[in-house]
């Protein structure tokens, strides 16, 4: 079996939105991008599987998180920031700053053209 058509424990995750043939469904590209770059990480060793769950169940049940879990990939985020931040690969503050420099690029980039880094003002 390739590592192609090996399945993730990730699929099982709690509360990830599935279609009915029980395959991962996302609201936005970077959701999908988010959950293959968490499979791509665990898969590479970063982190296990019960830390990935339990970092991640620990940001679902944040309070004032959507009862209808239409945040859950804001939740899937934060969570892989948090994992990332404690393993050292980076810090909080990297996080948001590239939060922001991507916000700029969207908001600076033309309707239709892809959002690109580059595309922030004040890099």
């Amino acid at each position: 079996m390739s590592q192609c058509d090996q399945v993730s424990p990730l699929r099982d995750s709690p509360q990830l939105p599935k279609s009915a043939e029980g395959e991962p469904v996302f609201p936005e590209p970077w959701a999908a991008e988010a959950f293959a770059m968490t499979v791509h990480l665990h898969q590479r060793g970063l982190f296990t599987w019960s830390e990935w769950a339990q970092t991640l169940s620990a940001e679902l049940h944040q309070p004032g998180r959507a009862i209808d879990g239409s945040d859950y990939f804001d939740c899937w985020v934060a969570a892989l920031s948090q994992i990332l931040a404690s393993k050292g690969v980076t810090d909080g503050e990297t996080i948001l700053s590239l939060q922001q420099s991507w916000q700029r690029a969207a908001e600076a980039t033309p309707h239709g053209r892809p959002i690109e880094l580059a595309n922030d003002p004040l890099r």
